[in-house]
């Protein structure tokens, strides 16, 4: 391969390729200095930057070229003077010749045409509204005004001289005049003037046409004398547009291609009274007149407005638009499916279709949706307290980015499409045309790609809620009794909801709303919301169960209904709790009260660990019986885990969320602050009810996720118990007395009860279950000193002292730092055990049948591969690097990377495999209610961590999940290589 020229490098900073120097030089347009390799003057300057700006400077450069060319051959070349003295024609003409090959091919083939984006005098752009200037009434020269007015529009659409809204308008009512100038020919031609009305339909209707489309029309005569010359007319009509700029489609006309072109009002009238189904009166929400006979259009759209705005009472409507949508999406090329930004799942489709169907529901007794437009339309609705503001912004950003990808795809070659092309060169062109630029995070293709994976999810999911919130709606405010006498129209209406069980459903609706009650009132109240947010999970049946459950526990407290009614986010927040999370439902369940942490986000912030020792202490201590001491603990404990799970579920929950969102760093550290709480309290009341041994030191070490402040929902507290004899007494004194104690802690918190238990584990200690539950201090120190293994010091890296005897506590961790710090690091006899005892644990550990792509503990890359290539490093060097001596994984590989010891890029990979694997396996608890390593490929389980992680769409998540453990394992596997 040769290497670039000077030239070609210099001219490739401004984004051109190879054949840049020779159209650019002395021999082509006269821009290039080849002997200084540096623009030929300013003006050339400015063009270059002009060109540079373009979304393909390469094609502009060409286009350019050509278009001097064909005038040099025509005539004086005028195109480069007036580029130079003209800065909006610059930005203008050259925005259209980087943009649309197509545009660029008419100005070469018509070079005085250009002149058509020349500034004003008085210094404003031509005009872009759509105006249609025809000089006389030929189709010829129609096509030529079509063309100079469409060019107008995207010059002005591609330097930001229109918003989108402007951009569709303008193209709309460039295609009325387009109709109206062609129906002039075809009537002179025809030498007729019957009482013929052109109607616009679809986008051409809604005012939001792209810049290729077939028109969508329907043809009305005044009366039968009419229809001879009128469909004469229609017929030349649609041709006369065909030949000027866009097919005309008249199908949505009664009986669509197999019905007449032309039909009489009343004929119109008599079909959709008797013939027409729900997707005819859905199209016929966008109609409103474009030419001919303006006044019968409108006549013809006042006379249909009472069918229309009565369609929806139909009872197969909802499920007419539900067929329509999903033959709609059936009907897309699967290789074309996850590309189609018009038909596909979270195109533009799903908007138009969501916002139509709430307009036929509400529009019947709100005259303020009756607007054609899909944006004017999501406007009213957003005004009329229909949509949310903060969905329908969401779905304007959406259909603003995927209508603004339409234009750009279809102004390239004048071509209809829909479709994100596959190649590479065509996806780079397109976001540098939609305005992407690279940063050093991430290049411009994949800004573009982010963001439009963020809208189609967000639009997906959109879809869903408001297409059903009609129903949902609807479902809540009718009584009991009415429900019970049209029980299958409610069960296809919660079907639509995506209630598995509709009957069952049913049940509890009629169970909260039933009777004249004030509860039941304000339940009617109450649940449209909240199944709305039940509809949006996974399980919305359990969503609905699990509301009823607490309503019954709660319903005749004075403060449950009233504080989900008047506290904003109380009830949505509820919904998202009970429609996620078994596990945030088994704890409401046991305590409803705790319902009232959901109203204050000063609640759902994790509690300082002085300040929970100090309360878990506070209740142990008002009570004399170890067992109402404990109740008590545990029903403190309780609250805490619905205040922390609570707050994980919602903090990725929008609006939502707490303030200070909880990451899982935050999970570990609150639930290990839990811990410590409990544990301390717990030590209390199992030392008071034991014989008082005077002098006696006792400590609690945290170790495993407990010591590493690490510890997730389902973890037990991995523990150490040591002790110190009073001084002069027997040591099988004191140890049974320390046992005793240790045993009573761990009964206590174990026993069954109606609160979580909390699982005390002491198989860490030394000789593991076959060693003493407690030992002294020295005993401890005899045995590290003589017999310790490398797996134990491994342990010892995440001791810390918990609670019990602090000066006791501190004298073990000096104690743990010099076998865990070894002098001189590891031998590599141990290395090589440690690496053996890794391989016999990801072999005999891993549950069988469990995937280890996606096990989230024993996965590769998961959490303990991370800890692994860790706690080896640690061993290795802690000695000498004091850095190293944190019992935090995260801490250390910070500390690790910072010392040169973990590559950068490693210690990233390392630590998003981690973080991840964390993240799924607190969220597999929360979604399931009992813990598990798991993550599913398929299933409600996996929709229902993907939902709670806020993570888009089920597949692309577990794609994501197998890419980052892949990479972490990559780089444990370099680290425990290295060592």
């Amino acid at each position: 391969m040769s290497r670039p020229t000077r030239a070609q490098g210099r001219l490739a900073r401004y984004g051109f390729g190879a054949r840049a120097d020779g159209l650019l030089g002395p021999g082509g347009l006269g821009l290039w200095d080849v002997t200084v390799q540096e623009p030929a003057g300013e003006v050339a300057a400015d063009l270059l930057t002009a060109l540079s700006r373009a979304a393909d400077p390469d094609l502009a450069l060409r286009q350019l070229h050509r278009l001097a060319e064909a005038e040099r051959r025509s005539g004086p070349m005028r195109v480069l003077d007036a580029l130079a003295g003209d800065a909006g024609l610059r930005r203008r003409l050259v925005a259209v010749l980087g943009a649309s090959s197509a545009l660029g091919d008419h100005l070469v083939a018509n070079p005085d045409q250009w002149s058509a984006l020349v500034t004003e005098k008085d210094g404003v752009a031509p005009n872009a509204d759509g105006v249609l200037t025809v000089d006389d009434p030929t189709v010829p020269a129609l096509r030529r005004a079509y063309r100079l007015a469409l060019l107008r529009i995207a010059a002005a659409d591609l330097t930001g001289g229109r918003a989108l809204e402007q951009t569709m308008e303008a193209l709309s009512a460039l295609a009325d005049a387009t109709l109206a100038a062609a129906y002039d020919i075809a009537a002179h031609e025809a030498g007729a003037t019957p009482r013929l009305a052109v109607v616009a339909m679809g986008k051409c209707g809604g005012n939001e046409l792209n810049y290729v489309s077939d028109v969508d029309v329907i043809f009305v005569a005044a009366a039968d004398d009419d229809l001879t010359a009128g469909t004469t007319i229609a017929a030349r009509l649609i041709d006369i547009c065909r030949q000027v700029a866009w097919p005309v489609d008249a199908a949505l006309r009664p009986e669509g291609s197999r019905g007449p072109l032309v039909r009489t009002l009343a004929s119109h009238l008599a079909y959709y009274r008797r013939w027409a189904r729900t997707w005819e009166f859905q199209a016929l929400l966008k109609a409103r007149p474009a030419a001919g006979d303006t006044a019968l259009a409108q006549e013809w759209i006042d006379q249909l407005a009472p069918l229309v705005w009565h369609a929806a009472e139909r009872p197969e409507a909802v499920d007419d638009v539900r067929a329509m949508r999903r033959r709609i999406i059936d009907n897309v090329p699967a290789r074309e499916l996850d590309r189609e930004i018009k038909r596909g799942p979270g195109g533009l489709r799903d908007i138009e279709f969501a916002v139509q169907l709430l307009q036929l529901v509400h529009g019947r007794i709100d005259e303020s949706l009756r607007t054609p437009g899909t944006l004017p339309g999501l406007r009213a609705l957003v005004a009329g307290g229909y949509v949310g503001r903060a969905d329908g912004e969401a779905l304007l950003r959406g259909y603003r980015f995927l209508r603004n990808v339409e234009h750009r795809l279809q102004l390239q070659a004048l071509r209809r499409t829909h479709t994100v092309p596959t190649d590479p060169d065509a996806v780079r062109w397109l976001a540098r045309a939609l305005g992407y630029t690279g940063t050093p995070d991430r290049d411009a293709v994949e800004a573009f790609r982010a963001d439009w994976v963020a809208h189609a999810a967000e639009v997906r999911r959109l879809h869903a809620k408001l297409l059903y919130r009609p129903l949902l709606e609807a479902v809540a405010r009718v009584p009991a009794e009415s429900l019970r006498m049209v029980p299958e129209s409610a069960r296809r209406r919660l079907q639509v909801l995506g209630f598995r069980d509709p009957g069952t459903a049913l049940r509890h609706l009629e169970v909260l709303t039933g009777g004249v009650s004030r509860t039941a009132s304000i339940q009617r109240t109450l649940l449209p919301v909240l199944l709305e947010e039940f509809a949006d999970a996974p399980e919305p049946d359990l969503g609905l169960l699990s509301y009823r459950k607490v309503s019954e526990k709660l319903g005749s407290t004075p403060w449950y209904l009233r504080l989900l009614r008047d506290e904003g986010p109380v009830a949505l927040r509820l919904a998202r709790a009970l429609g996620l999370s078994r596990y945030v439902t088994d704890l409401l369940v046991r305590d409803p009260e705790a319902l009232r942490l959901l109203a204050d986000d000063a609640e759902l912030t994790p509690r300082p660990v002085e300040v929970l020792r100090e309360g878990f202490a506070a209740a142990a201590d008002r009570h004399a019986e170890p067992a109402q001491a404990i109740g008590a603990l545990r029903a403190l404990r309780r609250r805490e885990l619905f205040r922390l799970a609570s707050a994980d579920v919602l903090s990725r929950a929008g609006t939502l969320a707490p303030p200070e969102p909880l990451d899982v760093v935050g999970v570990g550290t609150a639930l290990s602050a839990v811990t410590d709480a409990t544990l301390a309290a717990a030590l209390r009341v199992a030392t008071a009810a034991q014989p008082p041994m005077p002098g006696l030191r006792f400590a609690v070490i945290g170790m495993g996720r407990l010591g590493g402040y690490e510890m997730s929902y389902p973890s037990d507290a991995d523990v150490l118990f040591v002790y110190e004899p009073p001084t002069g007494t027997p040591d099988d004194g004191a140890s049974g007395a320390a046992h005793a104690i240790a045993e009573e802690m761990r009964r206590l918190l174990g026993a069954p009860a109606p609160d979580p238990p909390l699982g005390v584990d002491a198989d860490l200690r030394p000789e593991g279950r076959q060693g003493p539950l407690v030992r002294s201090l020295a005993a401890y120190e005899q045995y590290y000193a003589r017999w310790s293994k490398v797996w134990e010091a491994q342990a010892l890296l995440r001791a810390r002292f918990v609670c019990g005897d602090q000066l006791l506590g501190a004298r073990f961790e000096a104690l743990a730092d010099r076998v865990r710090y070894p002098e001189g690091g590891l031998s590599r006899e141990q290395i090589i055990e440690i690496r053996r005892i890794k391989a016999r644990v990801e072999t005999e550990r891993l549950p069988r049948g469990a995937d280890p792509a996606t096990h989230a503990k024993l996965g590769r890359g998961g959490l303990a591969d991370v800890e692994w290539a860790v706690q080896l490093t640690q061993l290795r060097h802690a000695q000498r690097v004091p850095m190293l001596r944190r019992t935090r994984t995260l801490d250390a590989l910070v500390a690790a990377r910072d010392a040169g010891l973990v590559a950068p890029a490693d210690a990233s990979a390392m630590a998003a495999g981690w973080t991840l694997a964390a993240r799924v396996r607190n969220a597999l608890t929360l979604v399931r209610g009992r813990p598990t390593d798991q993550l599913p490929r398929h299933g409600v389980d996996l929709a229902g961590v993907v939902r709670l992680l806020n993570a888009g769409d089920g597949g692309a998540f577990l794609d994501h999940y197998l890419r980052t453990t892949r990479r972490s394992r990559a780089a444990v596997e370099r680290v425990l290589s290295s060592s």
